[in-house]
């Protein structure tokens, strides 16, 4: 569903990736893991367009999507929940996710929004309440329900278990779980909590300074001592 072939991304003078290689296929849940400043949030954002790729190819569905617009990138069935949330604050709850479902029109929003209601309860009970003044863990379920309204072939998420308390981290993981297997919804996650990702994903990639380092199945990475020692708390 995408590959990533020899992308490399700068900032100004800076090159944060270095000739990236990888591929989702259809179905699966990846999971891109690393150090910060690894690379990994630029990754998602030059494959939604910004910034651009300088170098390499970017593939979706067959389609070379390199240099097309962000806008056109999500029309074509790509949605991303970015790193730190990044909702409406002033918006209620239900404009919030009305705005992720702007790239669809208005034929299915009643039943996007009964899937995003059944997903996450809470967002239907805060519907009319400031996206700034939920919790973190509430503000977490909007992001991923907003970019779901758009009704993505591949979701992109960064960092969402980012700051949120442990039992709320076992519930999005749970709720990423449902998204890929009953809503049919590919997956691509990018997250520090290296454990519940790798244990979540079908396959991984490890990204050190700017470049694929090391790759395999979920399972097969968690065994990996270098990875444990590195990403688990030195196997703990």
């Amino acid at each position: 569903m995408l590959r990533v072939s020899g992308v490399h991304t700068f900032y100004g003078n800076i090159e944060a990736l270095r000739g990236v290689d990888l591929r989702v296929d259809e179905g699966e849940i990846v999971t891109l893991i690393g150090a910060n400043g690894a690379g990994k949030s630029t990754l998602l954002m030059t494959i939604c367009g910004q910034p651009r790729a300088s170098r390499g190819r970017i593939e979706f569905k067959g389609e070379d999507i390199t240099r097309w617009p962000t806008h056109r990138i999500i029309a074509a069935g790509i949605a991303q929940s970015p790193e730190g949330r990044r909702i409406f604050p002033r918006m209620s709850v239900l404009e919030n996710l009305l705005m992720g479902g702007t790239t669809g029109g208005p034929r299915h929003l009643d039943e996007d929004l009964a899937r995003v209601f059944t997903l996450f309860p809470i967002l239907e009970q805060r519907s009319d309440q400031r996206g700034g003044t939920l919790s973190g863990g509430e503000q977490q379920m909007l992001a991923i329900g907003r970019a779901l309204m758009s009704r993505p072939r591949l979701l992109l998420l960064d960092e969402p278990s980012l700051g949120l308390a442990p039992m709320l981290v076992k519930q999005i993981f749970r709720t990423i779980e449902e998204i890929n297997r009953q809503q049919n919804v590919t997956v691509f996650l990018v997250e520090q909590n290296a454990y519940h990702a790798l244990k979540l994903a079908h396959r991984a990639y490890v990204l050190v300074n700017g470049r694929v380092g090391m790759s395999g199945t979920g399972r097969q990475l968690l065994a990996k001592p270098e990875i444990r020692a590195a990403y688990l708390e030195g196997g703990h």
